[in-house]
């Protein structure tokens, strides 16, 4: 290797000498002082900052993991530290590779998305960890990431994700309870797909739903419900069999100015399911499936947002709900406790919320 043209005064071509003692005791020194060396000296030329990185990458594959880790800790923040010798790092085990991956400005996209589709958890939590990561660089890690290197990133504000790499977070949450309160803590999740999550969450992050719902700019929720509309399946399931003789009978009850909230608890105490159900989605103007998911889980929480969007009085809100509850020994005190969230409420929060859910009756029509 030849040596470079050294600044005036320079030490590193007698530092480069040194090199050709083989023994692991002197390279470990001279690993040390090199570096000690490039930080000590900021009027390298670019010869010889190039030559720092080839030879420090070359010192350092020899050395012992703590002292490997020692280095990339060092280099990590350096915003001029050799190109080479940072690649080398990234590489290198988790443990050395970690504060490299997290902080150095010198790593491109390029040299991350081959990290992240090479390597393994750990180097992807590293990465996810970074101050800003690309939506590319997030793609990728949203493909390959576990429930673990998911939850860092979509808890880390400067990670982007696009409309796609955010779909498929999702997707995944909605089957992973690991990944539930990351995603709907998420500040940067699409109103439309927060709202996706609230059928599968638990109560206290439904309610953050909810109150984000309540918060949101109205111009930003017309955004998102058409992000949404583009988004929403148009096939749920098969209907009941019934399906077409109680619809008959709900439009008849409707076309006379019978289909009333009353109506609704005389269809649960007689066993009019379908009836119940179809009535419920027109009143509410959700989609069939819609309502049958509610009743069929029993969530009587999301039960109170159709209900207190349509503005129906408590006591209605409290019969269907012990209605639906018949069958539990607890049925009042459930019931009173559902009352009590009901009257916290508000309906512009239930209306909000409720817009959501309506994508799928639009999509369904259409």
């Amino acid at each position: 290797m030849s040596q470079p043209n050294a600044a005036p005064g320079s030490r590193l071509p007698d530092l480069i000498a040194l090199a050709k003692n083989p023994s692991s005791e002197n390279r470990r020194a001279l690993l040390r002082e090199l570096t000690d060396h490039f930080f000590g000296h900021t009027t390298q030329t670019p010869a010889e900052q190039g030559l720092y990185g080839v030879v420090l990458a070359e010192l350092s594959a020899d050395m012992e993991v703590a002292v490997r880790r020692e280095m990339a800790a060092r280099f990590a923040p350096i915003a001029d530290a050799p190109a080479v010798l940072i690649r080398r790092l990234a590489l290198d085990t988790a443990e050395v590779a970690e504060p490299v991956l997290r902080q150095s400005p010198v790593l491109t996209d390029d040299d991350l998305l081959g990290v992240v589709r090479t390597r393994g958890q750990d180097h992807m939590r590293a990465v996810s960890a970074r101050a800003s990561v690309s939506e590319a660089v997030s793609e990728a890690i949203v493909e390959r990431g576990d429930d673990q290197t998911l939850n860092t990133l979509l808890r880390n504000d400067g990670a982007r994700l696009s409309r796609a790499a955010s779909e498929a977070v999702v997707e995944r949450a909605k089957a992973s309870p690991n990944l539930h309160a990351a995603t709907v803590e998420r500040a940067s999740l699409p109103p439309d797909l927060l709202n996706d999550m609230y059928f599968v969450v638990e109560a206290r992050l439904r309610q953050q739903i909810l109150e984000q719902n309540a918060r949101l700019d109205p111009a930003l929720l017309e955004s998102a419900l058409a992000a949404g509309r583009a988004k929403v399946a148009t096939q749920d399931g098969a209907l009941p069999a019934d399906y077409a003789d109680c619809l008959a009978y709900v439009e008849e009850l409707k076309a006379a100015g019978q289909l009333t909230p009353q109506m609704l608890a005389r269809f649960l105490r007689s066993g009019g399911k379908t009836s119940f159900l179809i009535a419920l989605a027109q009143l509410s103007d959700i989609d069939f499936h819609t309502a049958s998911r509610i009743v069929e889980r029993r969530e009587l929480d999301a039960l109170a947002v159709v209900c207190r969007a349509a503005d129906l009085d408590r006591a209605l809100f409290l019969t269907y709900a012990v209605v639906l509850l018949n069958d539990d020994g607890d049925a009042m005190g459930k019931a009173h406790a559902y009352a009590r969230m009901y009257a916290e409420l508000t309906r512009e929060a239930a209306l909000r919320t409720l817009r959501f859910w309506r994508m799928r009756r639009g999509a369904a029509a259409a």
